[in-house]
């Protein structure tokens, strides 16, 4: 089998080479770059009955304020709470401004127009949140004990690196009924940086359109529940080290389709990966996807790369647009050292369909585990034996082949595999119809590899101590 091309391709033009942008925290930065895949594979659509009720996204124009707070200092905040609490409702808040401090900005909140620290404790409702300027994110969580509960607000960010909701250092952001657009790079939606922390948000519309920015970016603990989300330029979702997303009951559409970094070769809907930046603890990532949609646009619906994930999906609508994609891709890219920089998956579906191909490659492994009337409809491997590969289906499970398909181990009963006029080899030996099999699972090792810390835009500054 051919291997993947790791190659570095140079696809960044010098503009977003400049210091102020690489100095951009890993939020957003992580690169689904270079060339469109060549491989095909099926266009991945799995139905469920589980849908988002849609609702109106608040715009700019049903918040009523009765006050504006302004504030256009470089490095300033419009509102902050320091070790206290406080709250504001119906205000709208401008923000201007930079940070020539770039790690002070993504890391510890400086310049964001508001900004909690200190085991504050910040409720906003009713407002309207805008920021111009470069690192300017827009609501700021930072440190442990700190709490930013915000509600029912139109929130718009136009900077690079700014985004709506950010949380750091362990604080905790709870965020209910917002509509939050970005339209600077590296200025995810929801946003989370070194030190992580956790948030919870419920309703409302989130909408990206820069370069490197996803609806999610997460080095935290992330939790999205009934809300619509967008991305035009970027993933969905990217989950960075031992960290997690969780969509309950969400519809989001990805199309990634420009370019932010020379990693990978790869455009896709999740991306799970370790930089090995420092932003992220090394260790078991998680994505979880209870019902809602999942509509890919452009290349892969999954892409994991040097880390270990457990995908969870139960009962969820998810459709690759692109016939070329793949439904999972495993596989080495620019971050690790080569030759142990895969991704190791274990991929748990429930009541779940899948249809589309999956990619393992000769670093990568992948436990697929079929439970509860699932279904998957797709080849693994179709070129040859890569990587190793376990898939275990339960009685009610089904696995109908769309190619000839090459695993490792395979647990199932005799009425399991619908070889579909293809053949299955198991362990080099082609598999019999009409035969139950029982095999093992591939151990996981949670730890990303190192190549010396290098972050998605070539370069982050060392941790500083917590203020």
């Amino acid at each position: 089998m051919k291997r993947l091309n790791k190659s570095i391709l140079a696809l960044i033009t010098a503009a977003l080479l400049t210091a102020s942008l690489a100095s951009c925290a890993g939020s957003g930065d992580s690169g689904s770059t270079s060339t469109t895949s060549t491989t095909k594979a099926t266009t991945a659509t799995t139905t469920a009955a589980t849908t988002v009720e849609k609702t109106s996204a608040i715009s700019e124009s049903d918040i009523k304020t009765s006050k504006t707070i302004k504030n256009n200092n470089d490095g300033e905040h419009a509102i902050t709470a320091d070790g206290e609490s406080k709250s504001y409702k119906n205000t709208k808040v401008v923000k201007t401004g930079d940070s020539s401090q770039n790690d002070e900005a993504d890391f510890y909140g400086d310049n964001s127009a508001i900004f909690a620290t200190n085991k504050a404790t910040l409720d906003i409702s009713d407002m309207v949140i805008k920021t111009d300027g470069t690192h300017a994110n827009a609501v700021f969580s930072y440190g442990e004990g700190t709490t930013v509960n915000v509600s029912n607000s139109y929130i718009e960010t136009s900077g690079n690196c700014s985004g709506g909701l950010m949380t750091t250092g362990g604080g905790t952001m709870n965020a209910e009924n917002l509509t939050i657009k970005t339209s600077g790079r590296s200025s995810a939606a929801i946003r989370s940086d070194r030190g992580g922390g956790t948030v919870n948000v419920d309703g409302g519309s989130y909408t990206t359109s820069g370069t490197g920015s996803p609806v999610v970016y997460s080095t935290a603990d992330i939790t999205v529940s009934n809300a619509e989300m967008k991305s035009t330029a970027s993933q969905g979702v990217v989950v960075e080290g031992k960290n997690s997303v969780t969509l309950n009951n969400v519809n989001l559409n990805a199309d990634n389709n420009t370019k932010n970094s020379d990693k990978s070769d790869w455009y896709q809907a999740v991306m799970i990966y370790q930089s090995m930046s420092g932003d992220a603890a090394e260790g078991l990532s998680s994505f979880t996807m209870n019902g809602g949609t999942l509509t890919n646009q452009n290349g892969d619906v999954f892409f994991v790369n040097n880390t270990a994930t457990k995908i969870t999906l139960k009962n969820a609508a998810i459709t690759n647009k692109d016939s070329d994609g793949y439904f999972l891709r495993a596989a080495a890219a620019g971050w690790g050292n080569e030759g142990s920089n895969g991704g190791q998956v274990s991929l748990y579906a429930s009541n779940q369909t899948i249809n589309g191909d999956m990619l393992v490659d000769d670093v990568s492994n992948l436990n697929l585990y079929l439970s509860k009337k699932s279904t998957f409809k797709g080849a693994i491997n179709s070129d040859g034996q890569a990587g190793e590969v376990y898939v275990e289906l339960d009685s009610n499970s089904k696995w109908v082949l769309t190619g000839d398909s090459y695993i490792t181990s395979l647990t199932c009963d005799a009425d399991s595999i619908d070889l579909n006029g293809h053949k299955l080899y198991v362990n080099g030996k082609e598999y019999k119809a009409g035969t139950s099999s029982k095999g093992e699972a591939i151990e996981v090792v949670s730890t990303g590899s190192s190549n010396g810390g290098d972050a998605p835009d070539g370069g982050m500054p060392p941790a500083k101590p917590n203020k």
